[in-house]
């Protein structure tokens, strides 16, 4: 399976998004849309409305897999499907609307994570992830009369029993 690997274009991607994330998430709270007991537990819940209608969630969050799902918790921060997408139910303006909590979402929520996934960055579901850190192998196409004038890389870590930024219990 392809996500039994870990996804480095995936790891910068949920790393770039931290702060958009936690804050759709912290939004989405202080609104009052995680207080209340369906999107914040386990619990069966109803079959949200995506106001984000054309995001990647809308999609492929069908009734069926949110049947399947709406009443799983991630292991690592009790983290649910209905946290995941509470953006692109929330907000209307999501592109893809969905944030892991931690790792275990990428596993538990497959069946959402994976089309997803595979979706935005044009990759076929049995796509297999190769690093080449080999810098002679860079080919640059930058046009010397618009040089660079800088360049901002951002990276960051998860660690193995804790919960990504929108997942983060400790």
């Amino acid at each position: 399976h392809y996500f039994k690997q870990i996804n480095l274009s995936l790891s910068l991607s949920v790393a770039m998004w931290k702060y958009a994330a936690a804050a759709c998430v912290t939004a989405a709270s202080a609104s009052g849309f995680l207080a209340n007991n369906f999107y914040g537990t386990a619990e069966q819940a109803p079959f949200p409305e995506i106001k984000s209608t054309h995001s990647l969630v809308a999609k492929h969050v069908t009734k069926e897999r949110w049947d399947k799902l709406a009443g799983v918790t991630t292991k690592t921060s009790g983290f649910t499907l209905g946290q995941a997408i509470a953006c692109a139910v929330e907000f209307d303006n999501q592109h893809c609307g969905i944030y892991a909590g931690d790792y275990d979402s990428y596993k538990d929520f497959a069946d959402v994570f994976d089309p997803i996934i595979q979706e935005y960055h044009g990759i076929s579901a049995d796509a297999k992830h190769t690093s080449d850190m080999d810098a002679n192998k860079i080919v640059g196409n930058i046009d010397p009369a618009v040089p660079v004038k800088s360049v901002r890389i951002r990276v960051g870590r998860s660690f193995n029993g804790f919960g990504l930024s929108p997942g983060i219990t400790k």
